[in-house]
């Protein structure tokens, strides 16, 4: 019997990482859980958001001896060459050792190869491949344009399966690789966890607001994201009734939405209107952010909590995966996406949340009506790893 890893997991303090973990282990059959292991680099995290409770969990790195020929060979590369990929692969040998011929490898990261550190996850790729498994690239989205780097488009023609979360992504990697399917998010069909509201927070009159750091780093005018945000959350508290709901997604210390969430806070919290939500799980998160009237938010999979519990949603967003995932969803991006690099004016955030306000009837009943056939599309990915069992 084949068994299932899910490998390229930073941890659960990325809720995203978290819902496409949690969302994955519900989609799979009893058959393909049997065995079911995370591979992460964060077990403590996990563990504390409850994700044992799902599937084992095993480190990334475990100890290797550094008496060997291998660390030798790996530790000169670096010095001669600077290459650090050798020494990274002894990191990972212990725990891909593990792997046997003939089990899945699936590859969650979701868009790991956007970003600078691809080349370990091509590394991770083929350390899964030399010992026989069958590779799966999960859920994931991929900028089209990264596919003229020849060392990445090879390395994605290889998968013996790729799900695609979103048209923009799949037109461009069925071109590459053939074993791809498009299908939508596993977190589509993640299941809102009851939780307490906050006092403060008035179930359906409430704007869900959420910004990353991660966004501002793309930002062309240093300091116009934050001042948006301010500029809308000052317009909303002045002309509607509604409260607004600070809701991190991400609390890692490399990119915590805290910080900034924070900065929001303190700027507002006089007006007795503003709520901060504490940090939990994916689940409890996405019941919060269900009970929203309107969605904000930065984070895609804070935007999926949204989508999937027809929340009529603004995105603020930076990549392909929120054109891709809004153009699904409603034929395009335009109004349902603002680009975090578009931003010139203190308005623009305002301007586009007005439109949303606006529509918010028809905003609605389009994700009511197109829902069922999304939770189905993101469900029929088990189908197509049944078949590599």
């Amino acid at each position: 019997m084949s068994k299932i890893w899910m490998y390229a997991h930073g941890g659960s303090g990325n809720h995203g990482c978290e819902a496409i973990v949690r969302s994955t282990c519900g989609l799979l059959s009893e058959k393909a859980k049997a065995g079911l292991t995370l591979i992460s680099s964060n077990p403590k995290e996990d563990k504390k958001y409850g994700i044992d409770t799902l599937c084992a969990i095993e480190p990334d790195i475990l100890p290797y001896k550094k008496s060997s020929l291998s660390f030798a060979k790996a530790y000169l590369s670096l010095k001669i060459k600077n290459d650090y990929l050798p020494l990274d692969k002894m990191n990972y040998k212990t725990t891909a050792d593990h792997i046997r011929n003939g089990d899945i490898a699936m590859s969650i990261g979701g868009d790991n190869y956007c970003y600078a550190d691809v080349k370990k996850y091509i590394m991770l790729h083929d350390m899964m491949l030399e010992r026989g498994a069958k590779t799966v690239l999960w859920g994931c989205s991929v900028e089209p344009e990264l596919l003229e780097q020849h060392e990445i488009c090879a390395d994605i023609s290889r998968y013996h399966l790729i799900t695609a979360r979103e048209m923009i992504t799949y037109n461009a990697l069925k071109a590459v690789n053939p074993n791809t399917v498009l299908v939508a998010d596993p977190a589509f069909t993640l299941l809102p966890e009851k939780t307490a509201l906050p006092q403060g927070f008035v179930p359906g009159n409430t704007v869900g607001i959420n910004i990353s750091p991660m966004i501002q780093k793309s930002e062309k005018h240093e300091g116009i994201t934050l001042k948006n945000y301010e500029v809308l959350i000052g317009e909303i508290l002045n002309t509607t009734d509604m409260m607004i709901a600070l809701i991190p997604h991400v609390v890692w210390n490399s990119g915590d939405d805290r910080q900034v969430l924070g900065q929001l806070y303190e700027r507002f919290k006089d007006s007795g209107r503003v709520v901060l939500i504490e940090d939990q799980s994916c689940s409890k998160l996405k019941y919060i952010i269900s009970k929203c009237r309107f969605f904000v938010g930065a984070r895609t999979h804070a935007t999926i909590a949204a989508y999937s519990t027809c929340v009529p949603t603004l995105v603020v967003g930076y990549s392909v995966k929120a054109r891709g995932i809004a153009r699904d969803l409603f034929g395009n991006e335009e109004h349902y996406v603002l680009p975090v690099q578009s931003l010139k004016d203190k308005t623009d955030l305002t301007k586009a949340f007005d439109w949303i306000v606006q529509n918010e009837a028809s905003i609605k009943r389009q994700l009511e009506n197109e829902m069922q056939a999304v939770i189905k599309k993101a469900t029929s990915a088990r189908e197509y790893i049944e078949r590599l069992i």
